[in-house]
């Protein structure tokens, strides 16, 4: 941790730049995030998998040098960002965690995800990915993800690319005993009227962390200035 500043990284859904309020949170704290390997300028993975992307967060810490840090994750990234801490437990000052949940499970009773909207997400992604970033993401983030950011993600992203992370990033990866385990602060964040995350899901994550602090926001958190604000908050009173 700098003597002064909080350290953030902030681990990718699909690439960093989903991360809008970067300059926000820059402002006040040490900020790092980076891409998945095979996305922008970063080199094809062997194979497009969860643990490329934890490897390449592994590694972005290293070249950081931080004694202390937050993780802060977003959806699909959240078993990313768990995977990480477990790593560097030791050194993990605490999680923020958007569209909060224990799984990314679509089927069975209280899903954190909701079927019917994974189906045609998937679907789509299937037959036209540019549709899918452009229209798809904007769709099931309320709007959070405008046409701006959507054309940088096209950029950066390969079609083949997108095909194989949905499904590679999505695939339900149970992570609620290792989040559990951690023993560290939390942050959790619910995505009000969010078409892909439950209300079940955050509910039942709620549970299981009683002692996270909580908050419900109108926008995607990875967009949200009500989350980047809740964020300085729990850092500046876990650093203390």
């Amino acid at each position: 941790m700098s003597a002064t500043r909080p350290c953030l990284l902030l681990v990718p859904e699909f690439t960093e730049v989903q991360w809008t309020f970067k300059p926000e949170l820059e402002e006040w704290a040490e900020v790092r995030s980076y891409d998945p390997p095979g996305v922008g300028k970063e080199p094809l993975p062997r194979e497009i998998s969860r643990d490329s992307v934890v490897l390449r967060g592994l590694k972005e810490l290293e070249e950081a040098a931080w004694d202390r840090f937050f993780i802060v994750a977003d959806g699909w990234a959240i078993a990313t960002a768990v995977r990480i801490a477990e790593k560097r437990r030791e050194d993990v000052a605490g999680l923020a965690l958007g569209h909060a949940a224990l799984s990314q499970r679509t089927e069975g009773e209280r899903a954190p995800m909701n079927r019917e909207v994974f189906a045609a997400m998937s679907q789509l992604i299937n037959t036209d990915v540019p549709s899918f970033i452009r229209h798809g993401i904007a769709q099931a983030t309320k709007g959070s993800i405008d046409e701006d950011v959507a054309e940088q993600i096209v950029s950066r992203m390969p079609a083949e690319y997108m095909v194989q992370g949905w499904a590679a990033f999505t695939a339900d990866d149970p992570f609620g005993d290792a989040l559990t385990n951690l023993s560290c602060p939390l942050l959790l964040a619910k995505h009000e009227g969010c078409l892909m995350s439950t209300d079940e899901g955050f509910e039942d994550a709620a549970a299981a962390l009683p002692d996270a602090q909580t908050l419900a926001v109108t926008d995607a958190p990875s967009t949200s200035s009500e989350f980047a604000e809740a964020l300085r908050r729990f850092c500046r009173e876990e650093a203390k």
